[in-house]
């Protein structure tokens, strides 16, 4: 006898499947918890669910509520269960958490006190409430950021404190000033009949918490819910999923807290941890195998993965062979690493590889500059994902525009981007008059600027602004013409007009990275010093401006890509190299200090297994970063790696200092002499960081060393750091 259709369907939603994914996809009622290992198909897994929940008759189309992070994310999953359900799929709901809640917000906002038509604002809506809150409160904004302050509104949303609750927190004055905009800020937005992002989760959440009637309206209607991505959720989402599943709980989430990177966006790891906690009796299912990577790039990142304490057991295994060993390279500095990567690269593409099956990952976008010019030199075409090219940044543009018009005083164009930034009361009206009568007299915008009194028309705020714009401008003028460094020169300017100030008074993770780019070109300054005996500012300027005109440049070979760690999740190449791996700089030294090790190594571990094929891991025994030089150790990450799964022998792993240095693949032996050995207690100088104390001393040529100037305290290795006794 023939067999129904329906039975057909649900057979072949499941060909194709290992036993785990089948198991998942076939749970019935209650919950479930998918822990889905990198590259071990989750989305697949999760498709089929909701297919064979609509064959098997366990739920009719519209009660399925699908929920991803991403628009993108959820139009894929919309048009993959469309190939396996056909038309079936537009009564469902396949979207992000966002548009859930505004759909249900938009049925129910009257409740809230909201219209129907409520506005929704975006970020930069947010940010232009916040800054007229900020102006109306009469607080300084270049001591309080509004940038910081929004922030601090946005992660307090999404903990679910609205003001009065963030007001009992606060621990400082800034706490303090952003709890009086927090609080006017809200009784604004309510008044312009407007919620900002953030809102969409936290008044879904008020309205379950707050109205029984709608929230079981909801559970009703949705009889299963099924998310994606369940380690990156943060405390109001996790509080919403718990509200609308609490009765039916037929709740299935798919994650892998391996893959936990975002907590400095909200995402709370405890929450798919915790997930038996909250669900004694959830079904969980392990999707170990990959299908992606070698089993030896596996091996490398259950390895590394394995010294995290806050995990949930897993181990990924792979059928597509064993594969080459891991390239672990330590170079001499971040030149000769640059130099290393673009040569590997361009031999493995003699070999007929492709460029753009390769990737370089790095911890910091800082890191990409060293790169990005030795690319350039070699000719190799790139692109930056998830960033801009150095050059081309904003915060790198806007310093180069001061040194361009302490240069050339009549850039009109320099003049016009560097006038306000930061923002200095020069707006749009006097910027006008200013280069307006600058090209009426044929004067340079400089000379005019810096009389601002006698152009016409300027406000009495105006010329005040201007002119203490313009006295800083002018000694600056003088230090340049004195003959000062690059490297000085960029950082005094940047200090002296309040740019960098600016910059630290946002406390944002955007913010500090743009910090640790202005660092790295006060850096790339301080090296044209170095190299160059009689060099300028207007050298300088010409060879940065061939860089960048060079970045644009483009071949038919296919683009080899570089991306920050973060930004590579959810990627696959077939060569990755991940470079820098050093003590402070991946594992960064903010993580180390803040205690958040673990997360810094589920981001290697999600680098390690975006590779197919191939892995490098490069680091340097010195490094020039953010303007400083650095002897930093092996990152603790490559010596969680089993030798044997490297192309290093174990001498070069564990011998005295590291035994010997690795360059090119060469074993270099150990300089004759070499040992220098402090005691406990013994008073040192440091070329860098200044006087210290040993506080330390370990096998393998280790001391560890106090600092008095920041109270920082440092492993170095004694035969290669600028490091003497007092």
């Amino acid at each position: 006898m023939k067999p129904p259709v329906g039975a057909d369907r649900r057979r072949a939603l499941l060909e194709g499947l290992n036993e785990p994914q089948r198991e998942a996809v076939v749970h019935g009622e209650g919950p479930l918890l998918i822990l889905a290992g990198a590259g071990s198909g989750k989305t697949r897994v999760l498709t089929h669910r909701i297919a064979y929940l609509v064959e098997s008759g366990a739920a009719r189309p519209g009660e399925i509520l699908a929920i991803t992070f991403t628009n993108k994310a959820a139009g894929e999953m919309r048009e993959r269960v469309e190939v396996l359900v056909g038309g079936r799929v537009r009564a469902m709901w396949v979207m992000t958490f966002h548009s859930a809640c505004a759909r249900m917000l938009r049925s129910d906002a009257q409740r809230l006190g909201y219209t129907r038509g409520f506005t929704i604002y975006d970020e930069q809506d947010s940010l232009r409430l916040v800054k007229a809150c900020v102006e109306e409160l009469d607080v300084d904004p270049k001591r309080f950021a509004p940038r910081g302050i929004r922030r601090q509104i946005s992660d307090s949303k999404n903990a679910l404190l609205d003001a009065e609750a963030y007001r009992l927190k606060v621990s400082s004055f800034f706490e303090q000033t952003a709890a009086d905009v927090y609080e006017l800020y809200e009784r604004r937005l309510h008044a312009a009949n407007a919620m900002d992002f953030d809102d969409l989760l936290f008044r879904c959440v008020n309205l379950f918490e707050l109205f029984a009637e709608v929230r079981d309206r909801y559970r009703r209607a949705f009889r299963h819910v099924l998310v994606d991505e369940y380690q990156d959720t943060n405390r109001a989402q996790y509080r919403w999923l718990q509200l609308l599943c609490e009765e039916h709980r037929n709740l299935a989430v798919v994650g892998d807290d391996d893959q936990s990177i975002y907590r400095f966006r909200g995402a709370d790891i405890r929450n798919i941890l915790e997930f038996e906690r909250d669900f004694p009796d959830a079904h969980v299912v392990k999707l170990e195998q990959n299908y992606r990577s070698t089993q030896t790039i596996l091996n490398a990142a259950n390895a590394v993965i394995a010294n995290n304490r806050s995990r949930k057991a897993k181990s990924l295994w792979s059928d597509l062979g064993t594969g080459d060993p891991v390239h672990v390279r330590e170079l001499e500095d971040e030149h000769a690493e640059a130099r290393f990567v673009v040569s590997e690269i361009e031999r493995l593409v003699d070999e007929g590889g492709s460029r753009d099956e390769m990737a370089v990952f790095y911890r910091t976008n800082a890191q990409s500059r060293v790169l990005e010019d030795m690319l350039v030199r070699y000719g190799v075409s790139y692109q930056v994902i998830g960033g801009t090219r150095f050059y081309e940044r904003a915060e790198i543009k806007d310093a180069l525009a001061y040194l361009t018009l302490l240069v050339n005083p009549a850039d009109t164009v320099a003049f016009g981007r560097i006038v306000n930034s930061p923002r200095r009361g020069i707006g749009a009206t006097t910027q006008g008059r200013l280069i307006g009568y600058a090209n009426t007299v044929g004067e340079p915008v400089w000379d005019v600027a810096a009389s601002p009194g006698s152009v016409p028309g300027l406000a009495p705020a105006g010329v005040k602004a201007v002119g203490r714009f313009m006295s800083v401008m002018q000694r600056l003028r003088e230090r340049s013409e004195g003959g000062a460094g690059v490297g000085d020169l960029l950082q005094e300017t940047l200090e002296e007009t309040g740019y960098t100030e600016a910059l630290r008074s946002e406390r944002t993770i955007e913010a500090q990275g743009r910090l640790e780019n202005l660092e790295e070109l006060i850096g790339v300054g301080r090296e044209y010093d170095a190299a160059s005996d009689e060099g300028s500012v207007e050298e300088f300027l010409q060879q940065v401006a061939l860089f960048s005109e060079q970045d644009s440049l483009r071949d038919e070979q296919g683009l080899l890509t570089l991306m920050t760690l973060h930004n590579a999740k959810g990627l696959e190449f077939g060569t990755v190299f991940i470079i820098g791996l050093e003590d402070g700089v991946f594992p960064h030294i903010r993580a180390v200090e803040a205690g958040d090790l673990e997360e810094e190594r589920r981001l290697c571990y999600v680098g390690i297994t975006r590779a197919k094929r191939e892995l490098y891991l490069t680091y340097a025994r010195s490094r020039s970063l953010f303007g400083a030089r650095d002897w930093n150790l092996r990152s603790r990450f490559i010596d969680e790696l089993p030798v044997e799964l490297t192309d290093l022998d174990e001498e070069a792993r564990t011998g005295p200092a590291a035994a010997a240095t690795w360059e090119g693949g060469a074993a270099v032996p150990e300089p004759a002499g070499a040992g220098a050995s402090f005691a406990l207690g013994e008073d040192v100088v440091h070329a860098n960081f200044g006087e210290g104390v040993v506080t330390g001393v370990e096998p393998g040529g280790l001391v560890v060393v106090r600092f008095g100037a920041d109270g920082s305290e440092r492993k170095l290795m004694a035969d290669y750091a600028p490091l003497k006794r007092r």
